[in-house]
C-alpha cells in the first residue's frame, strides 16, 4: 500500500523539476497537474507497452493519471499502481507529486458478475440501473463503497486524489427508454447525485479521497437531451450538503467536432458549461480529445497517410465480386466434396463469407476507424480460422488446395481495396480539418492533426487538463513534443465558433 496523497507542495516541485511542460492549477484543490493527462482508458497491466508508455510519460512530466474500475475490467488501475510503485521505490517520484483520478458507477465484466452473485444470494445493490445486455449502472452510495474499496486494493493506494461518478447520466437515458416522465426522472436523478455526494464527503473525511466530482458526456448538451446533466444543479447539490464540500472537478468530452462544452450555452445568463466552471473555478478534465463521435461513427483526429495506391469505387466493388464469385463457387463446387459432417460445413460457409458480406455494404461503414474495427475484429479473423482449419486437413484434393490460394489472394485483394478507399477518404478529411482548425485560430497551428486537436484544448481558459490516450510511446512522444511549445490560454470562443461553422 502506497500512502500518502497528491499535495500542493509535491505537485509544485514536480512542476519546477519539469521546466519545459506547463502545468495549470486544479483550481481550488490547490495541485498543479500537467497540461496533457495519461488517460487509461483501453490501457491494461498485461500489455508491457502499454506500462512502457505510462513509465515514460511520468518521467517526461505527465503528472496525471485518469483510470476508472471498468478500465480493462479493473486491470487499467492495477497498471497504475504497478507503475507508480515502481517508480517510488526506484526514487523517480513521489506519491505527493503524482495526481490519480478513478471512476464508478459502471457495472460489467468481472464486476457484473459480483453484482449478479449478491443478487442471487439476496444481498443486492440498491437503485441499480439495467443499462443494457451485460451493463448495469449504479451510484448508490453501498455501490460507491464497495468499489472504492476495490479501486483502493488494485491501485494500492492509501487515497485517491480525485474520485468521479462515471456517466450518472446512464439512469436518465434508461429512464427515457422506459417511459419515465423526464420531469420524474431529473428529480430522481438530481436526488441519487445528492446521495452519492453526501457519500463521497465521507470518504473524504475518512481519507480515502481528497476530492470528488462527475464525469458526465452530457454535461456539454442540450437541456432539451433527456439526459443532460445540469452543473448548476449539481453545483447547488454541493453547496447545500456543505459550504465546504469537495465537488471540485468535472469531466466531458470536447474536441475539434464535438465542441459543445463551450459553443453550447446551456447554463443561465447564456453560459456554456465550461464557462461556468470556469467560474465556479472547478477543474475541468477534457475526455476523447481524439476521438469525435459524430453521426455515430467514431472518427480519429490523426493524420493518415494518403493510401499507395488509392481504390475507385468501381475498383472495390470489382474486388467484392471477384470474393463473391469465388465463395460461390465453394458453396457449389468445393464443399460438396469435402468429407465434413453438415454443422462444420455450414459454419465454413459462414466464415468464408467475406466477400457475401460486403456485397452492397462496403460502403456504409462511414469512417476508416469503423471499417478497420469491422476488418479486423470480425471479418479477417474469421476468414483465417476457417482457411487455417481447411489448410490443415490431410489429404486435400487439388481443386481445393487451388481453390484455397485463389480464395486468400481475392479475400486480401478486397482487404486491401476497402481499405485504400476509406484511408484515403479519411485522409482528405484529416488534411481539411487541420486546415479548418489552423484558420480558424492560427495558434492552434502544429505538426500533427493529433497535436492540434490538443493544442485548441489547452489554450482554452478554463480547461484544466486534456486526457489523451498514450498506449504506445509514439503517441506519448508526439504529444510531449507539442507539450514542450508553449500556447497562451484565452477564451478562445470566436476561434471555436468558427470550427463549428466550418466543420459538417
Amino acid at each position: 500500500m502506497i500512502p500518502g496523497k497528491a499535495t500542493a507542495k509535491g505537485t509544485a516541485e514536480w512542476a519546477k523539476s519539469h521546466p519545459h511542460l506547463t502545468y495549470n492549477p486544479l483550481d481550488k484543490t490547490g495541485l498543479l497537474v500537467s497540461e496533457a493527462g495519461f488517460g487509461c482508458y483501453r490501457v491494461d497491466g498485461r500489455f508491457p507497452h502499454h506500462r512502457d508508455a505510462m513509465l515514460l510519460a511520468i518521467q517526461q512530466g505527465i503528472n496525471l493519471l485518469d483510470t476508472s474500475t471498468n478500465y480493462a475490467d479493473g486491470g487499467s488501475e492495477k497498471l497504475v499502481g504497478q507503475v507508480l510503485a515502481e517508480l517510488i521505490a526506484r526514487g523517480e517520484v513521489t506519491r505527493e507529486a503524482i495526481v490519480v483520478v478513478s471512476k464508478a458507477g459502471y457495472i460489467q465484466g468481472e464486476n457484473y458478475n459480483m453484482v449478479q452473485a449478491r443478487k442471487q444470494e439476496g444481498r443486492p445493490f440498491p437503485n441499480v440501473v439495467k443499462y443494457a445486455q451485460g451493463l448495469d449502472h449504479c451510484i448508490h452510495p453501498e455501490f460507491l463503497a464497495d468499489q472504492l474499496d476495490r479501486s483502493l486494493n488494485r491501485l494500492g493506494l492509501e487515497t485517491i486524489d480525485c474520485y468521479l461518478l462515471h456517466n450518472p447520466e446512464y439512469y436518465l437515458t434508461w429512464a427515457n427508454r422506459v417511459g419515465i416522465p423526464l420531469a420524474e426522472a431529473r428529480a430522481e436523478f438530481y436526488r441519487r447525485i445528492e446521495m452519492a455526494f453526501q457519500h463521497l464527503e465521507e470518504a473524504v473525511k475518512n481519507g480515502r479521497i481528497q476530492w470528488y466530482g462527475i464525469s458526465a458526456n452530457t454535461f456539454p448538451q442540450s437541456p432539451e437531451n433527456p439526459a443532460f446533466v445540469s452543473l448548476e444543479k449539481v453545483w447547488q447539490i454541493a453547496t447545500t450538503i456543505s459550504a465546504n464540500h469537495h465537488f471540485r472537478v468535472i469531466q466531458f468530452p470536447m474536441n475539434l467536432l464535438e465542441t459543445g462544452g463551450l459553443t453550447v450555452k446551456n447554463q443561465s445568463g447564456q453560459q456554456s458549461v465550461l464557462e461556468l466552471a470556469h467560474k465556479l473555478e472547478l477543474g475541468v478534465l477534457i475526455n476523447r480529445p481524439l476521438n469525435a463521435i459524430q453521426h455515430e461513427s467514431l472518427i480519429r483526429l490523426a493524420d493518415v497517410l494518403t493510401p499507395s495506391y488509392p481504390a475507385t469505387p468501381e475498383e472495390v466493388s470489382t474486388a467484392v465480386d471477384t470474393s463473391v464469385r469465388i465463395e460461390s463457387e465453394f458453396r457449389h463446387k468445393i464443399l460438396p466434396i469435402l468429407p465434413f459432417d453438415e454443422e462444420t460445413k455450414q459454419q465454413l460457409l459462414e466464415y468464408l463469407a467475406v466477400g457475401i458480406m460486403l456485397e452492397g455494404n462496403w460502403g456504409g461503414f462511414g469512417t476508416y476507424h469503423n471499417w478497420r474495427d469491422v476488418k479486423d475484429q470480425f471479418l479477417l479473423p474469421r476468414a483465417q480460422t476457417a482457411v487455417q482449419f481447411l489448410s490443415k486437413r490431410p489429404n486435400l484434393p487439388a481443386e481445393v488446395i487451388s481453390w484455397l490460394h485463389e480464395y486468400v489472394d481475392a479475400v486480401n485483394d478486397t482487404f486491401s481495396a476497402v481499405s485504400a478507399f476509406y484511408q484515403e477518404m479519411a485522409a482528405n478529411r484529416a488534411r481539411r480539418l487541420r486546415e479548418t482548425a489552423v484558420s480558424a485560430d492560427t495558434d492552434w497551428q502544429a505538426a500533427t492533426l493529433s497535436q492540434i486537436a490538443v493544442r485548441a484544448l489547452r489554450s482554452t481558459t478554463g480547461i484544466t487538463a486534456v486526457l489523451v490516450g498514450m498506449r504506445h510511446k509514439d503517441y506519448v512522444n508526439d504529444i510531449l513534443a507539442d507539450l514542450k511549445n508553449p500556447v497562451s490560454r484565452h477564451p478562445r470562443t470566436e476561434s471555436w465558433s468558427k470550427i463549428t461553422q466550418a466543420t459538417p
